[in-house]
């Protein structure tokens, strides 16, 4: 298999034609709970895994914390005043469970649950879908002293959480995502203890993402309980398409195993009803797979209304380096457990300030494999963006790369759609600089640029370019 092509140079848009993509196209931004909304321990709210995690010393960039954030808490209207002048058709946000919940299981906290239905009345009258997500990595705090996701119970608290939020808002809310990125969730929090709750156990990591999946397909038996009829349930994903390094057997390996990991061990189970072999073949020495039940992929695999895809980049992979014998896995903290042996491989191309090779050709590839490998059902980008490093310079930024990213993912996003991919939506990540996980706020993705001393929201370059988007439904001609 050879390399892709490299892709075009950020910062420069060459010549290109306009576009227009499909009426009824959904143009939106994506946010999450922890990294935006501050007062952490504010009406009723009670501390999450990532409230733990960041207070712990060493564990985020220059100890940051998610304690303000973008205070979006108390400056709710201002920032969907900002959506409604971006002319946002949707807005994914989700919902803090240790807000809504504050014990994990058992009384509802009304206080939390009324920020999120004043959220989502100001969201309707400017026009702007919601688009819920229930579980964006937060997990209660109380829940993790008791097992977290390597324990089944939470995946029925999981469910329960679903029907007290589907309960408040099923009536105003249409679109539904149960969970984002279980991938991180399991594989960084349990796995490498790169994230919250940073606990570093191939067998505990392989568990979450089952007990993560089997909490989805509860939470959406929950939502067709209680949600409006209509209402579109599905799930985010985060995938990646996997490239060989060169040709050679090993190196196909090696692309065959975190394939398996980053893209299978999901797809799989909750669009086919069952774990690939390969991959449980890979985990043998990790896990047994006890703790899959007799019924649990039946219930993964609930039938949804959509799927969700979060898209950053592409990974290049190596077998070992004949000089370099493997450690025992055990000594060595991994996101990838049972092949942690992989190497990978950068190619000098352009990176973003995350270090990550931009790719717009993988977008394409992505989803074109998820409609003619695993459903016909509508895909949505429900995350895509860059971090770079932006400057105030009197009042505004300017930020050129960003709109290049932009530009050439939604040219691939297009293209996607001519193949004949089902893609009904976009979602720019971010909205807003924020909290910005392990690298606390020394990273921005946003296209609102956030001065996290005063609040002060400014609107950058990409920010103005994406509501020409919006208002165009399409990419003019540059």
């Amino acid at each position: 298999m050879s390399n892709p092509a490299s892709p075009p140079v950020v910062g420069v848009l060459a010549e290109r034609p306009p576009l227009t993509f499909p009426p009824g196209f959904l143009w939106g931004a994506a946010t999450a709970a922890y990294q935006i909304e501050g007062a952490a321990t504010e009406g009723g709210r009670t501390p999450s895994i990532w409230d733990t995690f960041s207070h712990t010393p060493g564990r985020v960039v220059a100890g940051h914390t998610g304690d303000v954030a973008c205070d979006h808490y108390h400056r709710l209207d201002r920032d969907v005043a900002l959506m409604a002048e971006l002319g946002l058709r949707s807005y994914r946000f989700s919902v803090s469970w240790s807000r809504v919940q504050p014990g994990g299981h058992g009384p509802v906290n009304q206080e939390g649950l009324d920020f999120y239905r004043r959220l989502v009345d100001q969201l309707l009258a400017n026009g702007i879908e919601p688009w819920l997500t229930l579980y964006h990595w937060d997990l209660p705090q109380l829940l993790e002293d008791a097992g977290g996701w390597p324990t089944r119970d939470t995946s029925a608290r999981f469910a329960e959480y679903t029907s007290l939020v589907a309960g408040a808002l099923g009536d105003r809310v249409r679109y539904w995502t149960t969970l984002n990125e279980p991938w991180c969730s399991a594989f960084l929090g349990y796995g490498s203890g790169a994230h919250a709750p940073g606990r570093s156990d191939p067998a505990d990591a392989v568990r979450a993402g089952h007990h993560l999946m089997l909490g989805h397909g509860l939470a959406v038996q929950a939502l067709r309980s209680s949600a409006r009829s209509d209402a579109e349930v599905g799930v985010t994903v985060n995938l990646y398409p996997v490239t060989p390094a060169t040709d050679s057997p090993g190196d196909a390996d090696a692309a065959r195993r975190i394939d398996a990991l980053a893209n299978r061990f999901f797809l799989d189970p909750l669009l086919r009803g069952a774990y690939p072999v390969d991959l449980m073949l890979d985990l043998e020495r990790v896990a047994d797979f006890g703790h899959v039940h007799e019924g649990d992929l039946d219930t993964i695999a609930a039938p949804l209304n959509l799927v969700g895809i979060n898209y950053y980049s592409r990974h290049v992979v190596a077998a070992p380096a004949a000089q370099a014998p493997p450690q025992p896995y055990w000594r060595t903290p991994s996101c990838w457990p049972g092949s942690e042996h992989v190497r990978f491989v950068t190619r000098g191309v352009p990176v973003t300030d995350m270090d990550w090779e931009i790719d717009p050709p993988g977008l394409v590839e992505t989803l074109q494999r998820v409609y003619e490998e695993y459903t016909d059902l509508p895909l949505y980008v429900t995350e895509n963006g860059s971090a770079f490093v932006d400057t105030v310079v009197e009042g505004h930024v300017d930020d050129p790369d960003r709109v290049a990213y932009f530009d050439a993912h939604l040219r691939a996003a297009h293209q996607a759609i001519t193949a004949g991919v089902p893609l009904r939506g976009y979602f720019a990540w971010s909205l807003m600089d924020n909290f910005e996980w392990a690298w606390g706020y020394t990273k921005r993705f946003g296209m609102i640029h956030i001065d996290y001393r005063s609040q002060v929201r400014t609107l950058k370059s990409s920010g103005r370019w994406y509501a020409e988007v919006i208002r165009r439904n399409g990419l003019a001609a540059q």
